[in-house]
């Protein structure tokens, strides 16, 4: 009887560990507001990322493709009824998440007899006012938190943090949307090289030792080298990015930002790739 807890920690710990491992190959998300919004981004592998949820609500993902779109769904529901049941004024992120998908999230991974969800979330909400832009992220535990100015979504939480310190380090006052977007992906980038450096060291790690050690705590590489790297992937993969815009007409807020938009505002290094 005793050892029943310390077997259902040690599970949820085995649990841990499997999802995390699930993340190695999933491409980082990052959202920052600038002074028309909030920009959302990746560079996805074909299936999308990025989606509206409601009016003023947006939400990025990274994991498994099937949980991503069950949530999806289980949001898109939750919004549309407070919308109707109350006004649309009442869906928030905030209530959503604390109230919706959460309690969702972390039933799933502490029943360990069931599957578990494979995915990391961001919710971009949109305020009426600057100060009010909501930034949440969920983990597959269904912890999460509420943030202001930039969010990421990354393998892991020390790739994660190092993309929030990068961000904080570099989002210095209000950006227009072609300095967020460039940002964003330099950010990106940092997230994509770092999960590379960690998938080297560990294969490293399985070798006998030849003299030298990893180099993750290496500095941060320039900002042409960062968007070099996201030119060197993009041939393979598709920049997905979408603006939740605060000037835009109607009700709806949200909007994939297209080809003609991208050859726009992308850095000249990253133009040719989006034209082809």
């Amino acid at each position: 009887m005793y050892e029943e807890p310390y077997r259902w920690v040690e599970a949820v710990g085995n649990r841990r560990q499997y999802l995390d491992e699930q993340f190695k190959q999933g491409s980082p998300v990052v959202a920052l507001t600038y002074d028309g919004g909030i920009l959302i981004t990746t560079v996805s592998k074909g299936t999308p990322k990025l989606y509206e949820i409601y009016d003023r609500l947006a939400l990025g993902g990274m994991g498994h493709p099937t949980d991503l779109e069950k949530l999806r769904f289980n949001l898109l529901e939750m919004a549309h009824v407070e919308g109707f049941n109350r006004s649309p004024s009442d869906v928030t992120g905030a209530r959503l998440i604390k109230n919706g998908i959460a309690p969702v999230i972390k039933q799933a991974f502490e029943e360990v007899y069931k599957a578990p969800f494979i995915v990391r979330i961001l919710v971009a909400e949109l305020g009426q006012k600057p100060e009010k832009d909501a930034l949440l992220t969920i983990n597959y535990d269904g912890t999460f938190e509420e943030i202001t100015g930039h969010a990421v979504l990354a393998a892991s939480t020390a790739i994660q943090a190092k993309m929030l310190a990068y961000l904080k380090e570099q989002q210095q006052g209000t950006l227009s949307l072609e300095q967020a977007l460039n940002l964003a992906l330099r950010a990106w980038a940092i997230g994509s090289m770092a999960q590379q450096q960690d998938e080297a060291d560990q294969q490293a790690e399985a070798k006998p030792a030849a003299g030298g050690s990893g180099s993750s705590a290496s500095a941060i590489p320039s900002s042409n080298a960062l968007i070099e790297h996201v030119r060197g992937l993009a041939g393979e993969r598709t920049i997905e990015c979408a603006v939740l815009e605060r000037q835009a007409p109607g009700s709806s807020k949200y909007r994939p930002l297209k080809q003609a938009d991208l050859s726009r505002l992308l850095p000249v290094a990253l133009q040719s790739v989006v034209a082809n």
